[in-house]
């Protein structure tokens, strides 16, 4: 596996999974899922930091516009809803891009208080994305994804 973090970029030609869902005011389960895909051949890009400088504007500016590039070009999105947040922002991203054609795999923890609204929103706009309960689940459904490579 290989792992991006941002702010650092990926200079790879394949298709990478970008790693999207809760990260403000949420545990680190960022963790489990790579060490569920380790000694997997893909790329993994995450947007959250082990030390991200809250309130610095220039940063959390630079922060932003390095998520909606990778989001744009991801070959796979990986959301995680862990259940200590709403998760608006990562809300608003699943939104955008079931509005796309990127490939997805999307998870929320089974006690998220907005799972039955995943269920039904993501039934009416990308029935084939089917909402997993665990963070196991949705690291197999990424292993095994066409989109970078593996066999669905």
């Amino acid at each position: 596996m290989n792992y991006i973090e941002a702010p650092n970029e990926y200079s790879g030609e394949d298709p990478y999974v970008f790693l999207a869902g809760g990260i403000s005011d949420t545990e680190y389960w960022q963790a489990e899922f790579l060490g569920r895909v380790e000694g997997h051949s893909l790329s993994v890009v995450s947007p959250r930091r082990k030390a991200f400088p809250m309130g610095d504007a220039v940063e959390g500016r630079r922060q932003i516009e390095w998520e909606w590039r990778y989001l744009q070009r991801a070959g796979l999105v990986a959301f995680w809803f862990p259940p200590q947040t709403l998760c608006p922002i990562a809300l608003f991203e699943l939104g955008a891009c079931c509005s796309s054609s990127v490939p997805l795999v999307v998870g929320t923890d089974p006690v998220y208080a907005r799972r039955f609204d995943l269920e039904v929103q993501l039934r009416l706009r990308r029935p084939e994305v089917e909402l997993q309960d665990s963070i196991a689940a949705v690291a197999d459904q990424v292993v095994q994804h066409p989109a970078i490579g593996g066999k669905q």
